[in-house]
């Protein structure tokens, strides 16, 4: 195996790969994404491979139709369903173990003074459902449900399932330790 800073490459760039088993086009995306992640975290990189960059862009945007920044902070583990349409803004940061359906957009909001906002924070087990819209400085604790076509314009607390445009709290979801 090849290692890089004493990770495994395969830990770093393959880590969603068992996540997305049967979905050749979501294990492409996650596969050019932590490659693209990867070089943008390093400046030297960056300057190296801007061409790689600009590639990223071009076939992700263009030809599989996702918009994924490559400042995205993602955990391991991200499953994409279709992923058709979904966008990730810059700084946003995804926990581990998330699922992503189609359509979805998880980006900043333009202020009334023309600034972007903070991006959201989204926890781990998060499951999102087609359509959703998750905007501006907000967080979305661990283990929660988002249903289809919800918006997410404020926090959410951890263990709930959350529906509607604006989101409301549908239930909350107990686990209790074994």
């Amino acid at each position: 195996m090849i290692k890089l800073r004493g990770k495994l490459l395969s830990d770093g760039i393959f880590q969603d790969w068992e996540d997305n088993k049967g979905n050749f086009k979501s294990r492409m995306i996650m596969i050019l994404f932590r490659l693209s992640s990867l070089i943008y975290q390093h400046k030297v990189l960056r300057y190296l491979f801007f061409w790689y960059l600009l590639i990223y862009k071009f076939i992700i945007g263009w030809v599989m139709n996702v918009g994924i920044n490559s400042s995205a902070k993602i955990g391991k583990g991200l499953k994409i369903q279709y992923g058709f349409g979904t966008v990730i803004g810059s700084r946003t940061v995804i926990g581990t173990n998330c699922n992503l359906r189609q359509l979805t957009n998880i980006s900043c909001k333009i202020t009334e003074h023309g600034t972007p906002s903070a991006s959201p924070v989204i926890g781990d087990n998060v499951d999102i459902g087609v359509n959703v819209v998750i905007i501006g400085d907000i967080r979305i604790g661990n283990n929660v449900i988002i249903g289809a076509g919800s918006v997410i314009t404020k926090d959410v607390d951890d263990n709930s399932v959350m529906v509607g445009n604006p989101a409301v709290v549908l239930k909350k979801k107990y686990s209790f330790p074994v």
